[in-house]
């Protein structure tokens, strides 16, 4: 029973390591992951009747990416910094 404080010391350091910096090329692949731009979602649609009657077409561009207010590249250093304590060694649009 001796060594019960020092376990409950160990876990409590272990569990404080979790949540310091990370590696700044692990910072910059996570917050450009969040802050990428997304392609947009898109899709044809037809619909239509023989002997050239009643004909429709539809055309569908959707762009569900994320939405940052102001600047998504001050976001993603922002990001990385927090994550890394550094700034990013490249810039957002660079990848």
């Amino acid at each position: 029973m001796r060594h019960a404080p020092a376990y409950g010391l160990l876990a409590a350091g272990l569990s404080l390591a979790a949540c310091g910096p990370i590696p700044v090329e692990q910072a910059e692949r996570q917050c450009y992951a969040q802050f990428a731009p997304k392609p947009p979602i898109s899709g044809e649609a037809g619909m239509g009747v023989t002997n050239d009657g009643f004909r429709s077409n539809m055309k569908v561009e959707l762009n569900v990416g994320a939405y940052v207010q102001g600047d998504p590249s001050a976001a993603y250093d922002s990001c990385v910094f927090r994550k890394s304590g550094r700034m990013p060694t490249r810039p957002l649009y660079s990848y």
